[in-house]
């Protein structure tokens, strides 16, 4: 097993790995929308949101030494069930074609006031 806690600038912020490798999966912690070299917390609409966030957990997969194509599964995290369609919306052009199992989570709030959570498992 081996964790990953730093990807460039993007750390982990507490007791907690960015990801977790083993037997070949890697295993991404939720991600938000911070801005990966400067560390700043990109607040925006949902589709902003929504796009950083998966723009992370890409770069952590790469990181791990896996791809986008090799993500088996996500959940997405929102406070509105309203938010649904947008969220969709963009996940579906950053992925195209490829579809991994998906859940997604409408709940209260989230942490700092971020719109969405993203994790993924993909096989390296």
């Amino acid at each position: 097993m081996k964790n990953i806690f730093e990807v460039g600038n993007l750390k982990s912020n507490g007791h907690y790995a960015l990801a977790t490798i083993h037997q070949n999966n890697v295993y991404v912690s939720g991600q938000f929308a911070i801005d990966p070299e400067t560390r700043e917390k990109k607040f925006g609409t949902i589709e902003e949101e929504t796009l950083q966030a998966l723009k992370n957990v890409e770069m952590i997969v790469e990181a791990a030494g896996s791809k986008k194509a090799q993500i088996l599964r996500m959940t997405l995290y929102i406070p509105d069930v309203k938010l649904w369609d947008k969220v969709d919306a963009v996940y579906k052009e950053f992925f195209g074609e490829h579809k991994p199992a998906r859940t997604v989570v409408p709940t209260n709030e989230l942490h700092f006031g971020f719109k969405i959570e993203i994790d993924a498992i993909a096989y390296i």
